[in-house]
């Protein structure tokens, strides 16, 4: 006999709301939005369960870095040469190529650079971790079971010649499900939309106003159409960038520090000689 002073919890509500067997997809998302509308789940897990369905029906191509926003580095680079290029792009694992791009020996920790300081006889091909390859159509959800499986954190996408094709990593991943993951780069709510890096080279939230930007900087920025650094670079590219991309508006580079499928989040900006617009080449 059913316990009457027993209160139904939410996996008990959510399974009672499904016994209506939604036939597909479109269904099943009319059920979870009407469990958030009865308030049976709030709207962080509404978002991650779609987040989690959607993820389910897209492929690596779809969230990875292009092979030519990758940052990468060669193998017979002396260290003093590559390690101002770790310190100033800021990741944590570098593909480390040798001869062509397409010739990936493995991944280098930015933390293993260190050592360069450390020891003597500092030799990159021996602090090489294995590489990961995977292909282009790998579905999203395949490829975070094999992340979590073989503690991965990085994946080389090849296309079907095998060729490197773009990089993947699991917070690309994960934003997919969660949306936009803020790592120990990034800004605090509380913290300025911008801030100077080093001299001339300014960290700046996509949300930022033009009109703040100008008026901090002395600069010139068009303030006809759009109202923020975010949708300066998207109306001069004319679409969502990719992390990595780069593009010159009234004489400042913007480079995309951090962007999702949607929009971008923040950008690293310095002044350029020249005002002229322009895509930069990858």
């Amino acid at each position: 006999m059913d316990d009457p002073s027993h209160k139904p919890g939410l996996l008990d509500r959510l399974s009672a709301l499904l016994l209506r067997e939604p036939e597909d997809r479109e269904q099943l998302i009319e059920l979870l939005h009407s469990a958030y509308e009865r308030h049976l789940i709030d709207s962080d897990a509404l978002s991650i369960i779609e987040g989690a369905l959607a993820m389910s029906e897209m492929a690596v191509r779809d969230v990875m870095v292009p092979r030519a926003q990758m940052d990468m580095i060669d193998i017979e680079e002396a260290p003093e040469t590559f390690i101002p290029f770790v310190l100033e792009t800021a990741h944590s694992r570098f593909p480390v190529f040798e001869g062509e791009r397409d010739k990936v020996l493995g991944i280098l920790l930015a933390k293993d650079v260190l050592r360069y300081y450390t020891e003597d006889g500092f030799d990159v091909r021996e602090m090489l971790r294995p590489a990961v390859f995977v292909p282009e159509s790998k579905r999203l959800n395949m490829l975070l079971r094999d992340f979590r499986a073989n503690r991965n954190h990085m994946a080389i996408v090849v296309d079907e010649y095998g060729g490197v094709a773009g990089l993947v990593t699991i917070e690309d991943v994960l934003e997919q499900i969660v949306g936009d993951i803020d790592d120990e780069y990034d800004y605090d709510e509380d913290e300025d939309n911008i801030v100077e890096e080093r001299p001339g080279h300014y960290r700046c939230k996509a949300q930022t106003e033009i009109a703040d930007f100008n008026e901090m900087l002395l600069a010139d920025l068009p303030l006809d159409d759009v109202d923020t650094l975010g949708g300066l670079v998207v109306r001069a590219l004319g679409r969502v960038p990719k992390r990595g991309e780069k593009v010159n508006v009234g004489g400042f580079q913007f480079q995309v520090l951090r962007a999702d499928s949607r929009r971008i989040h923040t950008l690293l900006v310095q002044r350029v000689l020249s005002a002229d617009d322009e895509v930069l080449p990858q």
